[in-house]
């Protein structure tokens, strides 16, 4: 397997929940990691199965490590690792943890290039219309990783691998191969970065995680028009519960009211007024 600076390079940022997990219900557990959530799917229990969603920073694959553990006792590795995108700040600690876990890792075939070694993303936007992070974001990694054989392209049929009842969802705009993960039963969301609860291009907003819902982060999204049918599908489906890649997990009423609003008012909400990707749009 080859690193690179997106699983190498730590990056000095954190907020108020970093450390702490969320039992959103009895098989989803939302675990903060700096900035960025990772989601471990099964019940708690020394022994039981379970999958882990994203892979945090940089650095982090001992915490996430350590964390499992918690949950579902020691030498019980995941029976796969899924990724809603190959982004930095969701593959981070995802070479750490394979070199202990010799699990499968899945993800849409769009995203492969990024976890191969074929292609790198296009670097942060630092000229987009946002706040401090976005001014910052020229320190974010952006180039692929290379984990070989491990990576596996999702199942055409939408199944996700060890997760009966769940789809995944193409949600592209934040990146080519992104998708969301979706259960029919209770209508549970794990978006990824389709859209956040928090502003993540302002540091203050970042640091305390204030709750708000918002667009996919403006510094490293390059198809805001895609991005637009992306929320309008995910508003669609009417979920219950949605766990974000960054901000706190949201449910009921306010999910249901802001992402309406989200999808509908995506133009002035979420689009920047300037960015590289705008301006390449007009």
């Amino acid at each position: 397997m080859e690193r690179s600076s997106s699983t190498e390079r730590f990056q000095p940022m954190t907020s108020v929940t970093s450390g702490q997990g969320i039992e959103v219900a009895p098989d989803l557990y939302c675990y903060t990691v700096q900035i960025v959530n990772v989601i471990f799917f099964g019940v708690a229990g020394e022994g039981n199965d379970w999958v882990l969603i994203d892979a945090g920073m940089p650095k982090s694959g001992d915490k996430i490590k350590e964390e499992a553990e918690k949950r579902f006792g020691n030498d019980n590795p995941p029976k796969a690792i899924i990724l809603t995108h190959a982004h930095f700040d969701h593959i981070g600690g995802l070479i750490d943890l394979l070199e202990v876990w010799d699990v499968p890792v899945y993800a849409h075939e769009l995203e492969l290039p990024y976890l191969t070694g074929q292609k790198n993303y296009p670097e942060p936007d630092t000229t987009v219309e946002g706040g401090m992070v976005a001014k910052l974001s020229f320190m974010f990694p952006h180039e692929s990783i290379d984990i070989g054989s491990k990576a596996h392209a999702l199942p055409d049929d939408h199944t996700i691998p060890f997760m009966p009842g769940w789809k995944w969802i193409h949600t592209p705009g934040h990146t080519e191969g992104h998708i969301s993960l979706f259960r029919h039963d209770d209508h549970a969301m794990i978006v990824g970065d389709a859209f956040v609860t928090v502003i993540q291009d302002e540091l203050y907003k970042v640091f305390t995680q204030e709750k708000e819902i918002g667009g996919p982060p403006r510094y490293l999204t390059p198809d805001w028009d895609i991005a637009e049918q992306s929320v309008e599908i995910l508003a669609a489906l009417r979920p219950s519960l949605a766990i974000t890649g960054h901000g706190v997990p949201v449910e009921g009423q306010w999910l249901h009211e802001n992402l309406d609003r989200l999808a509908s008012d995506f133009q002035s909400i979420a689009v920047p007024d300037h960015g590289r990707y705008v301006d390449d749009s007009k």
